[in-house]
């Protein structure tokens, strides 16, 4: 199932990410990996789902995690929780 969400909820998820793993929003990129190229642990990991659901006050499975290597997958797994609300 992919849902398409909205380019403000993007620029949000995005800011929400780049304070979470201290880096400035030119650095990060759509498809670039989180822990390979921006060094995140597990941690950090749980940090941006927590921050997520404070945002956008949906509920994230920890297992789809494993799906948010990068910013796609992270507004993938945010655009179905927000679908499901």
């Amino acid at each position: 199932m992919t849902t398409t969400i909205t380019a403000e909820h993007q620029a949000r998820i995005k800011e929400i990410v780049c304070d979470i793993l201290e880096l400035e929003e030119d650095e990060v990129t759509d498809g670039g990996l989180f822990k390979e190229e921006y060094g995140a642990d597990s941690l950090r990991a749980i940090e941006i789902l927590a921050g997520l659901e404070k945002e956008f006050k949906v509920t994230i499975d920890q297992a789809e995690l494993e799906r948010m290597v990068n910013l796609d997958g992270v507004y993938a797994v945010v655009g179905e929780s927000i679908e499901a609300k």
